[in-house]
């Protein structure tokens, strides 16, 4: 192999004691003997060992482990089982073998899946990206024993292959007869198997040269290592970079192929349970205390920040975080207690951006969009291993995201029978396969938000709600909230929405540069290292507000409190794991509530809805006032959380179509004021004062009260109270009246 150097006996044992001497470091600080001290008592075998505290003890072995990893590693392995026997020699006598993980600076040899080239092959390389396939788990033969009842003596046998540090493979074949051709028995209680698997690392989108694929290089994890990432971490992986070579009927091509042998694998991805310290939990129960009236509306208000508006909207998607609570019955049946919340609105309503959010505040979230995902993308695929043939299960994107949120946008833009799929996925939170012979049930308790544009692009404010949404009524009494987003045409809101956005656009970070460096070539690749700077933000306490700024909270003179977005995610992920129970009071509400959305449902002649009610509506009443009580850190469900959770359903059911009754009530006054023009100029003047006075009543009329039915039921006509100047005018306009009939 290129660039290999193989080391004799003599060269072997000096870097043995090399290596040796560096662990046994009780002269200078004591790091690694502690270390290995701590790895016995974790009952573990595999030490991380930093390459720079290497490289300032002994730079010269240092560099000749980076180029020659092979050798040097059996060299390093060995030291290691030594200096661990002459601390605890019945526990170096458990294990085979005891292995050397790497971390620190690689410089030159940190390199993307797209440079590693051939003059990488033999060294150590630290290679960053995102996973996008793992194997199973398979168990690989390390040591075989066999027994021969004829002779009554034990046969034993090792085995290695191209990916282990011996550099030459045995055969893989089991002995069935010894020398003397006497039959033998395979002992597998006596024999050694480590965990074996594959996994593929992609080269990361933002680091990918602008117009080309990203490439992808295939890290084999041995031992301890195994399934420590799935699809979609990113990662980043230290390793031995080797080729095997490749038979085409019986002769080995020219070309090879070349994997990563891993040594060490990191996650770089979030993790989906945050870090938690004393004082963390205890700014958690003095804000759910201190702030237990409104908690609430001020954790919807820190939801997005930089988006205006859509008040309810947020709160329901604070309660889609928050959860309500699962129930299993004794008769077997299920309870979901995941919440799944529809916007359906026009373009430029910050749909999409809400969807971002969640996937950046959401413990665990998995994006997805209509037409990018097919049915079996997002419950599972049945698939053919590469390496067996075997048929094989893929879990989807619904499966991934179990006990999290699945964000689907452009949800209109899915055929019909890919969004069939998710239907029992949003009641049962199951996904059940019965193919190629494969029947399985997966678990898939995940909540969804989806985002979706209405059938005719924008909406129509003359259809009902059913005919502008375009979706089966099976589909959405499935989904717990339907929120109709409109872009209105109102130059207050328009006002207030460009100043908010002008405001973040002109908001610059305070890290942030006045430009990007330029890159020097184009196989120049921006590489994250470690920061010791970012470690200790993280261990800094959490701050439970942001510090103002009038750019980005406004300048008005209530100045309004923004949770931070850290503390957010601590909240919630503790607030989840309450489970508030219904009282009393809050259930007889919330029935005659639902009994009187039924009634103004069958009421009302028009469509009176954006979603069926139904009996899923009560349990929906249910779960959004339990993750309002989940808010308060309750652990009983009170009527205050009942109100709220009638108050969002009523907006997300019935505003719209109010809105929509009002406009047409306007409209066809408009209609009959223009056929009444041809009257006298005494009644003209009149009725332009009614329509002024009307005309400001509808204005202030704007403003949505959730427990107003009146509209839906019968259209009213408008009382006006006029003023005591108003009163005086028109008296006598109605004495000018009698005297010209008279």
């Amino acid at each position: 192999m290129a660039g290999t150097v193989v080391l004799d006996d003599v060269e072997l044992r000096e870097a043995q004691r090399d290596y040796l001497d560096f662990l046994d470091d009780e002269e200078d600080q004591g790091i690694y003997q502690s270390k290995v001290r701590e790895l016995i008592s974790d009952n573990q075998y595999r030490l991380i060992v930093n390459v720079n505290d290497l490289r300032r003890k002994n730079e010269k072995r240092a560099n000749r482990l980076l180029s020659n990893a092979f050798e040097e590693l059996v060299a390093f392995q060995r030291a290691l089982k030594d200096f661990v026997a002459s601390i605890d020699a019945t526990y170096a006598k458990q294990y085979e073998e005891f292995y050397i993980g790497l971390e620190g600076s690689f410089g030159s040899k940190h390199v993307s899946p797209r440079t590693l080239t051939s003059c990488f092959l033999s060294c150590v390389v630290c290679v960053e990206g995102i996973v996008t396939k793992c194997s199973l788990v398979r168990p690989k033969v390390v040591r075989s024993v066999h027994y021969c009842p004829a002779t009554k003596k034990t046969l034993e046998r090792r085995y290695s292959d191209l990916t282990t540090l011996v550099a030459f493979p045995s055969s893989s074949v089991y002995p069935t007869k010894d020398e003397e051709n006497n039959p033998l028995e395979t002992e597998y209680g006596l024999s050694v198997y480590k965990d074996h698997q594959t996994i593929t690392i992609q080269e990361m989108p933002e680091k990918a040269p602008a117009g080309q694929l990203p490439r992808s290089v295939d890290v084999i994890l041995d031992d301890d290592l195994v399934d420590k990432v799935k699809p979609g971490d990113r990662v980043q992986v230290v390793g031995t970079y080797r080729c095997l070579p490749g038979k085409k009927g019986g002769y080995t091509s020219g070309t090879f192929r070349t994997v990563l042998i891993a040594c060490n694998v990191k996650q770089m991805s979030k993790d989906a349970q945050p870090s938690f310290s004393a004082e963390d939990i205890a700014k958690i129960k003095k804000f759910s205390k201190t702030r237990s009236k409104d908690i609430f509306d001020q954790l919807a208000r820190s939801l997005a920040p930089s988006i205006h508006g859509h008040d309810y909207v947020k709160k329901a998607i604070l309660c889609l975080l928050l959860g309500g609570v699962e129930r299993d019955l004794e008769n077997g049946s299920h309870i979901r207690g995941d919440i799944n919340v529809l916007l359906i609105g026009d373009p430029s309503v910050a749909k999409s951006q809400l969807l971002r959010y969640v996937l950046y505040t959401a413990p665990r979230a998995i994006p997805t969009t209509g037409r990018g995902s097919s049915g079996v993308g997002l419950t599972a695929a049945v698939t053919t291993d590469q390496e067996t043939g075997e048929r094989r299960l893929e879990a989807g994107a619904m499966v991934l995201a179990d006990r999290g949120v699945v964000c689907i946008d452009e949800f209109d833009k899915m055929s019909d029978m890919d969004r069939t799929a998710i239907h029992e996925v949003m009641e049962q939170g199951r996904v059940t396969i019965a193919k190629a012979g494969i029947h399985a049930r997966l678990n898939a308790r995940c909540s969804v938000l989806a985002a979706a544009n209405p059938v005719y692009g924008r909406y129509d404010q003359y259809k009902t709600p059913m005919e502008n949404i375009g979706l089966q009524d099976s589909l959405l009494s499935r989904f717990d909230l339907l929120f109709i987003m409109l872009d209105q045409m109102d130059p207050e809101q328009d006002r207030e929405i460009s100043d908010h956005v002008l405001r973040m656009h002109r908001y610059r970070a305070p890290g942030e540069q006045d430009g990007d460096a330029m890159p020097l070539g184009s196989a120049v690749d921006i590489l994250a290292t470690d920061d010791p700077n970012f470690t200790q933000d993280e261990q800094q306490d959490t701050q439970i507000y942001e510090k103002h700024d009038n750019l980005l909270h406004g300048t008005k003179k209530k100045k309004e409190k923004m949770v931070s977005a850290a503390f957010m995610k601590k909240y919630i992920h503790v607030a989840k794991i309450i489970k508030p129970i219904l009282t009393q009071e809050s259930a007889a509400y919330l029935a005659e509530e639902y009994s009187r959305l039924r009634s103004q449902d069958s009421m009302s002649s028009d469509t009176a809805r954006t979603s069926p009610v139904t009996a899923r509506t009560l349990e929906t009443l249910i779960r959004l006032a339990t993750a309002h009580a989940k808010a308060r850190m309750s652990k009983t469900v009170d009527l205050q959380d009942a109100e709220e959770a009638v108050e969002l359903v009523q907006y997300a059911y019935f505003k719209k179509v109010l809105e929509k009754e009002k406009k047409r009530k306007k409209r066809s006054d408009d209609e009959s004021e223009t056929e009444d023009e041809e009257k006298s100029q005494e009644d003209h003047e009149q009725k332009r004062k009614r329509r002024k006075t009307r005309q400001s009543d509808a204005k202030d009329g704007d403003s949505y009260d959730p427990y107003d039915f009146s509209d839906t039921e019968e259209e009213m006509p408008q009382v006006h109270t006029p003023k005591a100047a108003d009163t005086q005018e028109t008296k006598e306009s109605q004495k000018a009246e009698l005297s010209e009939s008279r």
